[in-house]
């Protein structure tokens, strides 16, 4: 069974934000102050009440990102538009895959290669989810 994990934006968890970004690339000149308190649910939930969590298994999304046990940030309000990774509940059973549309077939394309993509064929009962919009992994 899947468990889905509520949001609570009411319940704030501010953190400090340093004014400075980090060098992804060379190194620069680290600033000694903090902007301001960076609260999560800001940032990562647009729409509290039609947010939910889910943990991926697998993997089959790993070139877009996601891992096994990576806890995803799904937005039922987001329509699952071309391109976007979204999780889909397929003849029952729950995936998270990259929606393709094209020339009215439809694919719910993984991002491995040892994966093959699901073709949507009529009679297919698909639902979606939610858009994923955010992925957290733990990098210890």
């Amino acid at each position: 069974m899947t468990a889905i994990i509520p949001t609570a934006p009411e319940h704030a968890c501010l953190l400090p934000l340093a004014l400075c970004r980090v060098a992804a690339g060379f190194p620069s000149p680290a600033d000694d102050y903090m902007e301001r308190s960076l609260d999560l649910n800001e940032h990562v939930i647009k729409h509290p009440a039609a947010t939910y969590f889910v943990r991926a298994s697998g993997d089959s999304m790993t070139g877009a990102g996601i891992f096994d046990g990576d806890l995803l940030v799904v937005d039922r309000s987001l329509e699952p538009a071309h391109g976007r990774v979204a999780v889909f509940e397929v003849d029952g059973q729950l995936t998270v895959k990259r929606l393709f549309k094209s020339k009215g077939l439809f694919l719910l394309q993984s991002e491995n290669a040892d994966t093959p993509p699901i073709e949507l064929q009529e009679g297919n009962e698909i639902m979606v989810w939610g858009v994923v919009t955010h992925v957290l992994h733990n990098l210890l």
